[in-house]
């Protein structure tokens, strides 16, 4: 595992947490966890062959990272109840998507 990679993974973690805090702060623990949850797209990687190759783009290998599904994430930013959830799979589209450039 390279450090760029391993910068990745921690990118995963403070991006949202920083998120939380700096728009979501009267709720920022809630907010937080539920954007750091997103991280669960991350098991559609449990399909691929190997599991996690630090030089293969997600965007547009993985099912749940597909160019199809990232405009239902915006959509679901777009509502109170989903914003949340859908503000945390954007943000993690746009970490991997930053790995691939």
């Amino acid at each position: 595992m390279n450090i760029g990679f391993l910068w990745h993974l921690v990118l995963h973690l403070i991006v949202p947490v920083a998120v939380a805090w700096l728009f979501f702060r009267p709720r920022f623990k809630r907010a937080a966890l539920v954007m750091f949850a997103a991280i669960l797209i991350d098991l559609d990687h449990l399909l691929a062959d190997p599991i996690v190759d630090p030089d293969r783009c997600s965007v547009g290998f993985h099912p749940l990272h597909s160019y199809w599904v990232i405009p239902l994430y915006v959509l679901l930013c777009l509502f109170p109840k989903t914003r949340l959830v859908g503000l945390g799979l954007v943000i993690h589209i746009i970490m991997d998507w930053l790995e691939c450039i």
